[in-house]
């Protein structure tokens, strides 16, 4: 594993983690909200194998600062910015990402740099519009009012503490399948509160008014979308909205018993799916344009 510090278009730092072979064909991952680096663990140690795996964490998440500028165009910055830092001119990759990561690759779907370096996308557990409206969170009838107590549920200043038997408690009921084993709740838990209180509170706000309808179109790779059937944060309405407006889509992969964790939870499937997106477009793509004798970055004719 190598680290490395990027630097976004505002100057926002962000920290880079690349693990596996250097030259290996590439998978780019980007986390949720309260989240970091460490909650792909599962997914680096088994795809690391076999492909250099590039994460890093969001602005505010981790270990990189908090810019305090909280605006979904951020994100879309710095996914460029990782990608342009951390994968050669012409590479192609797999991004895959989780929650507000899949907001992320959404939102900066018409870049350059995406159009550049992304072979395929995997969307986790994730949604384009109207979060608030349609959470589950709280066992209210749809309407303006949950909508309204959802986002100041979501939104709440309070700080989260230290991780205790109820705290863990209310993070599974709220964003895991009743399932999911005490070790990979704790590991949640472990990371979701580890997340800085303002950042927690900022992003909240903008993913409380997200719409990236338009960039779901706007995404002119083969993509995977993966969901949970029980879960809470992102109704599986949302991963059918967004694979219905898909330009190429490869399918959905709802999985029944899991929440909205889904890398955590279910990560078999997740790299599994992330296997198959590599093997079919970018490792075959490699090896098609090798046998053809073209090199990273030009066209085959």
């Amino acid at each position: 594993m190598r680290e490395l510090t990027v630097t976004s278009r505002d100057g926002a730092r962000l920290h880079v983690e690349v693990y596996g072979e250097e030259g290996a064909p590439a998978v780019v991952l980007a986390h949720g909200w309260t989240c970091s680096i460490g909650f792909w663990a599962a997914q680096i140690r088994e795809l690391s194998r076999d492909f250099r795996v590039v994460a890093y964490d969001q602005r505010g998440h981790g270990r990189s600062p908090d810019s305090g500028a909280y605006a979904v165009e951020g994100l879309a910055d710095d996914l460029e910015a990782v990608l342009t830092a951390t994968l050669a001119p012409g590479e192609k990759a797999v991004l895959a990402g989780h929650s507000m990561g899949g907001m992320t690759i959404m939102a900066a779907a018409g870049r350059p740099a995406v159009a550049e370096h992304a072979a395929a996308v995997l969307l986790c557990s994730t949604g384009s519009a109207r979060l608030a409206a349609e959470s589950l969170v709280l066992p209210l009838r749809a309407g303006r009012l949950r909508t309204r107590l959802t986002r100041a549920v979501l939104g709440a200043t309070a700080p989260l503490g230290p991780v205790t038997p109820v705290s863990r408690a209310v993070l599974k009921y709220v964003t895991m399948g009743r399932g999911t084993s005490p070790e990979r709740v704790s590991q949640c838990a472990r990371i979701v509160h580890a997340c800085p209180r303002q950042a927690r509170v900022g992003w909240s706000h903008v993913l409380a008014g997200l719409d990236l309808v338009r960039g779901v179109g706007e995404l002119r790779v083969p993509v995977a979308v993966v969901a949970g059937a029980d879960d809470r944060l992102t109704p599986p309405v949302h991963a059918r909205e967004i694979e219905a407006a898909l330009r190429q889509s490869l399918g959905l992969t709802l999985l029944t018993g899991v929440g909205h964790m889904t890398p955590v939870e279910a990560p078999e499937v997740v790299n599994g799916r992330i296997r198959e997106l590599m093997d079919s477009y970018v490792v075959a793509s490699a090896s098609a344009s090798a046998s053809a004798g073209v090199g990273v970055g030009e066209e085959v004719a």
